[in-house]
């Protein structure tokens, strides 16, 4: 069975106005695809759609509301005459020490990262029913290899990939494919926010990680993008927790 091609198709990305989001967003609408991409704030997904083109729609919704997720996926479906894939990326971070954990911090981002796209899935089923289509949640190597003091964001990646093979078994009679890309380290705005990049000491741990990557880089959104574009249109593959973490999951140590 060939490839799907990404011509034509409908595509909607939540946290579409940076990061992998913005990355895939490019890469599919450059190969022919209408995209919809979604955020929390307006002026950066409508800069995006507009640097885009005609092509991409941005929307500012925060799909963690129940009324923004059914407006998300009427505005996706009416832009591209349907819908063929969904990529669920959008997400925060939370990190700290197990025993200064704050509980509202904690649901809060299980409610980002995990609840809102199981919700909006659930939207968009009927839709991908119909185009015989795809859905790609965005893991994490941390679930792959332990970092000390990131234990909530690493809890709601390993969930996803529960969910992804529990969907795939659920919808595949269905003819819908649920697959999830698990990213090593890569530059992005939610890192950023982590302090990653915040000054030389932030800047030399991060070389100190790539030094953990097999491939002793980190990567790039439009690599993520790439592995996504593949998920999207593997027609018989399914269920699959795809590594593009340039082999940080492999365990090496630096020297």
């Amino acid at each position: 069975m060939t490839m799907k091609k990404l011509a034509g198709m409908s595509i909607l990305i939540t946290g579409g106005g940076s990061g992998i989001g913005r990355g895939a967003a490019q890469l599919f609408a450059a190969g022919g695809a209408r995209v919809t991409i979604c955020g929390r704030r307006r002026d950066r997904v409508e800069a995006v759609a507009a640097q885009i083109g005609g092509n991409c729609l941005g929307v500012q919704a925060d799909i963690t509301c129940a009324e923004d997720r059914r407006r998300l996926i009427e505005a996706a479906v009416a832009h591209g005459g349907g819908l063929d894939a969904l990529i669920n990326n959008a997400g925060n971070m939370y990190r700290g020490p197990i025993e200064e954990l704050q509980e509202d911090k904690l649901l809060a981002v299980f409610h980002s990262n995990v609840v809102a796209g199981m919700m909006l899935t659930g939207l968009a089923v009927a839709h991908l029913e119909k185009s015989q289509g795809a859905i790609v949640f965005v893991g994490s190597t941390h679930t792959r290899r332990a970092f000390p003091g990131v234990s909530p964001y690493a809890a709601t990646k390993a969930s996803l990939q529960g969910l992804t093979r529990v969907l795939a078994a659920e919808l595949g009679a269905r003819n819908i494919r649920v697959n999830c890309v698990l990213p090593g380290a890569v530059f992005t705005e939610i890192n950023q926010r982590a302090g990653l990049f915040d000054d030389r000491a932030a800047r030399e741990r991060l070389m100190g990680l790539a030094g953990l990557h097999a491939l002793q880089r980190i990567g790039t959104e439009e690599e993520i993008a790439e592995a996504m574009q593949y998920l999207i249109c593997a027609q018989w593959t399914t269920g699959a927790l795809l590594d593009v973490d340039g082999g940080l999951g492999l365990g090496l140590t630096r020297g």
